[in-house]
Parts: C-alpha cells; structure tokens; sequence
C-alpha cells in the first residue's frame, strides 16, 4: 500500500491524492503492483527497494550520483509473537528510506509503530519539504522506541527473575534466554545504527544546515544511550544466569550427596545379612533377631553419624 503525505502551510501532515513535490510518499508492505510503480514511476533503483524490502539488512547508507538519490537503511524494534506467548520479544526490521530530487520515500515490509507515529501527526514540526530533518526525526523516533522497549524488556526481566527466586522452572530460564536475546538485536541494530549516523554526519551526500547538525547531536545522544543500556542489561542478564547456573549445579550436588548417604546407610543390612547368611561358625549370637536389631542399630549410628557431620550440612 501506497499513501501520500504533505506538509501544509499551516505545518499540519496531511494525506494527498497525489504525489506532489516536497512530499512523503510512504510505502507499507508493498505488493508487486506497488514495487512496479516505486520503480516506474518514482524511478527508485532497484538495488534500493530489494534493500529495503530484505528483511535481514542492517542499517548502512548508500548514493547514487547518477539518478542523485541516497539510501539510508534504518532498522527499528518490531514485537515478535511467534517465539514466546508469556513473554514480549523483540526484533529488528529495516525501513528504507530513499531521498531524491523530489521527494522522500519509505519503505517497510511489515506494518509498524514508527510509520503510525509519523501518519497521525504525533511528531511534532515535521515538514515533508526538509528532507534531512524528515530523515533525522526517523531515526530519533526509532531510538525513542528502543529505549522505550529497552526498558520494558528490563521489566520483563525483573518479573522473571521473581519467578524463579519463588520456583525455579525450565520455562523461566528459556524467557531469560528469549529476552536475551531480543537484548543481542538491539545491541547489534543500536551499533550499525551509531555508524550509520556517524558516516551522515562526515558523508556531503546528504546536504546538512546547523539546525539539522544540532538535530543529529541529539539523535547520537539518544543512539548511544541505547547502546549504553544494551550493554548494561546483556551484563546484568549474564550475570543473573550464571547465578542461577551455579544455584542449580549446587542444589544438584546437595541432592547427589544425600543420595550417596542414603545409599551408604542402606547397604549395611545387606552386609550384615550378608555374613548371617554363609555356612560359617563363631558368628556371635545366631539367633534370627540379632541381623534385624544389629542392622538397625549400625543404620542408626551410620544415619546419626552422617546427620552432624559438617561435610553433609
């Protein structure tokens, strides 16, 4: 699907009929009908659109001299509900954002929030007709959106970090391992993302006014404060798993140890029974009663034994 958007005179986005220059034209999960004309009639490169429709490229910035176009591919948090019912993970898509002569164009694969935030006007003095900026408030709404999952994925942490203080079941160690790994994502999305910014802000690609340099400042500030938060809840995440690692290996060697004592302990009546039961003389009292009381009595002293010493505490 294929929407227009322009800014008024009176600064408001608003949807059009028809592309005019110094517009938006924003391209969500395009069909073949919708590639044909983003290649016939708004002459995008080719290369460009399969880019931004590959859902595994990771953010870069390229130009072509001769149609005097650039793309910049920026990727944002998407919600996955195919991994986990109980937990929200996250991945990372790319948007395509292609700049030309005339326009500016987005390119999406899957619907998403930061496309909704720039259709229904919720950022404010967005104008169409300054390119640069356009593409600068992108990229700051997406890194909005990663602190904003950052920190639920913090939460989502903290909750089942809980759950496994109270019950330490395998299903609570595989969410630790699924928010983890949306953590891994973002780290590696938030990374490409910081050169990306930093190559725009060497690149003369991209024509840049002090406003706009001041508008990158800030979305580098917020880039690598996302960056900063990855690496400190990934740290936090290892950690609280390899506490949880050495809490099961040594409830396991406790369980191991008082299997052992029990085994021990079970085996004397088997060995008192066991010389009650050759054909040999001078055993004292061969009466039936004393292996009973005799294995008994020696379970006892064994179990008592075992019971104080340090060792099996």
């Amino acid at each position: 699907m294929i929407r227009y958007y322009k800014t008024s005179p009176q600064g408001e986005l608003k949807e059009v009929e028809t592309p005019e220059r110094g517009s938006w034209i924003c391209a969500e999960c395009p069909d073949e009908n919708d590639k044909r004309r983003l290649l016939d009639e708004f002459h995008v490169l080719p290369e460009f659109l399969r880019a931004s429709l590959d859902e595994e490229e990771s953010s870069y910035i390229d130009h072509s001299e001769d149609l005097r176009q650039t793309l910049v591919i920026v990727d944002y948090p998407q919600r996955d509900e195919t991994i986990r019912k109980n937990v929200v993970t996250y991945i990372t898509l790319p948007l395509g954002v292609i700049m030309t002569d005339g326009w500016i164009i987005t390119i999406s694969t899957r619907p998403n929030t930061t496309v909704e935030s720039l259709c229904s006007g919720k950022i404010k003095d967005l104008d169409t007709r300054y390119k640069t900026r356009f593409l600068l408030q992108i990229i700051l709404l997406i890194s909005q959106e990663y602190l904003a999952a950052l920190r639920h994925i913090d939460r989502m942490n903290n909750a089942t970090e809980q759950k496994l203080y109270k019950h330490m079941r395998n299903e609570n160690l595989i969410d630790m391992l699924v928010l983890d790994k949306s953590l891994i994502y973002f780290s590696t999305s938030l990374k490409a993302e910081e050169q990306t910014l930093e190559r725009i802000l060497r690149s003369k690609q991209i024509p840049m006014y002090e406003s706009d340099r001041e508008l990158l400042d800030d979305v580098l500030i917020e880039v690598k404060q996302g960056i900063e938060m990855c690496n400190i809840y990934s740290d936090i995440s290892a950690r609280t798993a390899d506490g949880f690692t050495n809490v099961i290996n040594n409830n396991m060697n406790i369980i191991m140890k008082r299997l052992t004592v029990i085994t021990l302990v079970m085996s004397i009546p088997n060995m008192v029974y066991g010389f009650y039961g050759m054909n040999v003389i001078g055993l004292p009292i061969p009466e039936a009663w004393f292996p009973l009381v005799l294995s008994i009595a020696l379970c006892l002293v064994a179990w008592m034994y075992f019971r104080h010493s340090s060792d099996y505490k």
